[in-house]
């Protein structure tokens, strides 16, 4: 299998999650507080930051920006996978840098988040590594 292909693979499950979690952030109760006296809570309180915002306008901000930078995140290493495969895995930096990113996403999602996201995330670190191994391999022989 094509080093790359691993790489696209771990790009499409952050991808996934990230449309999902945008479609949450705007679509339905996933998002919600189960207690809809919080849901009031945080329409009408602001943080000690400003006063311009509320906790709830800042709440579906930080969830829809945290989608963005999922769905980026797909959309760039999947389109230099699957385009530009050569050129991704000439630059150790973008490795090293996506590396980096899906590490952080495993740590927040760990220390956060609940069990879903923690493993595709995790799952998707795994594929992303396993494509950079099988490219070193594949160049020594």
């Amino acid at each position: 299998m094509k080093p790359s292909m691993f790489i696209a693979a771990s790009a499409a499950i952050i991808f996934l999650l990230g449309l999902m979690h945008l479609w949450y952030t705007f679509r339905g109760p996933m998002l919600h507080p189960r207690d809809p006296e919080l849901t009031v809570q945080m329409m009408t309180v602001s943080p000690v930051i400003t006063s311009e915002s509320t906790m709830w306008r800042l709440w579906i901000g930080f969830n829809s920006t945290h989608s963005f930078g999922l769905i980026f995140f797909g959309a760039l290493f999947g389109y230099l996978a699957v385009r530009h495969g050569a050129f991704l895995f000439q630059s150790w930096f973008l490795l090293a840098l996506g590396f980096a990113l899906l590490l952080g996403y495993a740590a927040v999602a760990k220390l956060y988040f609940f069990s879903g996201p923690f493993r595709g995330v995790v799952l998707a670190t795994v594929l992303y590594l396993l494509g950079i191994v099988v490219n070193v391999a594949q160049s020594k022989s």
